[in-house]
């Protein structure tokens, strides 16, 4: 066996995902991380077609043009967050960044095996499948953009605030199971949004206000101390906004 590393970080490039593992690492120093390549647009879209029908794939590809529109004005935005919450958002300079095809693939398993770590923090990665999950004794824990059970899947922020809920616009930390962010809570956050905030900025305003939950729970877990819990609410899942969805909101409660 070999010795037993305190955390490993899972993670697709995303400048969300450096914020939280560049946050980690000045509390444990430099760790390894698994760098997983990013999946085709082709095969996502494939994967939404076949779980969704090709109407409502149909509408959110048309959205992402309207998305697209709202974001020239953003940039002095995630300028201000960056410089006024220090956020470290660029890949870190460091030799054990290990690239990985998948965290299903034989190469992610095999190198968490050797790595041996107390847990896993998880950051803008695939689902994880069973056989990944159960190839190391080690808990694996998430980082999610969204208030769990009621913001599973993706863009929680947008949704939460969409659905006139801006008290669930946050994040989670969470332990990973084989579901879409089932697994039960360690901490979570709640983040308020700023004037001109929109499609695009609102990931790193969670980002900006969840660090200290994602260390908290790295902590907790590297200690055994982790204490998770099952919130009541009532449990839905994301994918991303229609394009009537996304004109209607944005007309009417200006959320864009």
């Amino acid at each position: 066996m070999s010795e037993q590393t305190p955390i490993v970080a899972i993670a697709g490039d995303a400048p969300h995902a450096w914020i939280m593992i560049n946050a980690l690492r000045e509390e444990f120093g430099d760790f390894p991380i698994l760098l997983e390549d990013g999946e085709p647009q082709s095969q996502f879209w494939k994967r939404r077609l076949k779980l969704l029908g090709p109407i409502k794939v149909a509408s959110m590809q048309a959205a992402r043009i309207p998305i697209k529109l709202t974001k020239g004005r953003t940039q002095a935005l995630i300028d201000d967050m960056i410089d006024t919450h220090v956020l470290m958002h660029e890949r870190p300079k460091t030799d054990k960044i290990i690239n990985i095809p998948s965290v299903n693939s034989d190469a992610a398993r095999q190198a968490l095996k050797e790595l041996n770590p107390k847990a896993v923090f998880v950051i803008n990665a695939r689902m994880i499948g069973k056989k990944t999950l159960r190839s190391i004794d080690a808990p694996f824990i998430n980082y999610h953009s969204g208030i769990n059970p009621a913001y599973r899947g993706m863009f929680g922020g947008y949704f939460a605030l969409a659905n006139g809920e801006p008290e669930h616009f946050g994040a989670t930390v969470h332990i990973v199971d084989e579901g879409v962010d089932t697994g039960d809570i360690l901490y979570q956050s709640q983040v308020r949004t700023k004037p001109g905030d929109n499609f695009h900025t609102y990931i790193w305003r969670i980002a900006a206000g969840s660090r200290e939950i994602v260390i908290r729970a790295m902590q907790d877990a590297v200690k055994g101390t982790l204490t998770p819990y099952k919130r009541e609410m009532p449990s839905k899942q994301y994918y991303a906004p229609m394009l009537g969805q996304y004109i209607w909101t944005g007309l009417t409660k200006r959320i864009w």
